[in-house]
């Protein structure tokens, strides 16, 4: 259910702002968009997985958390993320 290294790397080679970059906002929200979406696809195959999808709502609440607080410091970087993402709002 969580990410490959491959899958991680790309997505700090796509979102990054400079090499080696993990703590931005845009590389946290894009890494845990991925993880979102490897979860919903578990829960096709797995429905009465419920202690998997309390964790999903978690995984929900950061990225919403994080992109509040994008969207708060600036918001020229938020709208462009959820762009990118494909995210709506």
């Amino acid at each position: 259910m969580s990410i490959t290294a491959e899958d991680k790397a790309r997505v700090l080679k796509e979102y990054g702002t400079k090499e080696g970059d993990t703590g931005s906002p845009e590389v946290q929200v894009a890494i845990l968009s991925t993880r979102i979406a490897n979860l919903t696809e578990h829960f096709k195959t797995h429905k009465k997985d419920n202690h998997g999808r309390r964790g999903l709502l978690k995984l929900v609440a950061q990225r919403r958390k994080l992109l509040d607080y994008l969207k708060t410091n600036d918001e020229g970087r938020y709208r462009d993320l959820i762009k990118r993402l494909g995210l709506r709002r």
